[in-house]
């Protein structure tokens, strides 16, 4: 059983799940254009995995797990529009799924019952590990995103953690 769901005012900046969260094959990012794609797709298709797994009659830990990404994802989706809209970021936000993350969406949506929870299950985990990876180097070694990524990696961790117990 999945750890319970901390309240969501503790979650202020939580991309990641963003996480990149559920993106296959996620590298480190060489720049901040570069950072700013894989974490805009990475939100894009938590956000679009997420409100699949809810149509999808999800099993128990399934669904909470599910409705935090949604909520987490959309809340850091604003948070980096904010900052490349303000120059913070020089940066251009993609506006939609690349080829590998829609090729994973239309999978998964294929799949139904304990087949649709078990992919769900495995894309989260996979890509959590991917985006703790990204935003812990970005935290450490990019000026212009360093504070956001810092802030938002523990969010991250905790998104992994629970991606781990989902059964």
């Amino acid at each position: 059983m999945r750890q319970a769901l901390t309240h969501p005012a503790r979650c202020p900046l939580i991309v990641a799940s963003f996480v990149l969260a559920a993106i296959p094959g996620i590298a480190l990012a060489q720049s901040a254009q570069d950072f700013v794609n894989k974490v805009a797709i990475s939100d894009m298709f938590e956000i679009q995995s997420s409100q699949l797994a809810l149509t999808k009659q999800p099993d128990a830990d399934t669904k909470p797990f599910a409705e935090k990404m949604i909520s987490d994802h959309q809340k850091t989706s604003s948070e980096l529009k904010a900052l490349v809209s303000a120059g913070k970021v020089k940066a251009t936000l993609p506006t939609a799924l690349d080829s590998e993350h829609q090729r994973t969406l239309d999978e998964l949506k294929l799949k139904n019952g304990r087949d649709f929870d078990s992919g769900y299950d495995a894309i989260q985990l996979k890509a959590h590990q991917e985006a703790v990876s990204l935003f812990d180097a970005y935290s450490k070694n990019n000026p212009d995103l360093k504070s956001w990524a810092s802030r938002t990696l523990p969010h991250l961790k905790e998104h992994l953690s629970m991606a781990e117990k989902l059964k």
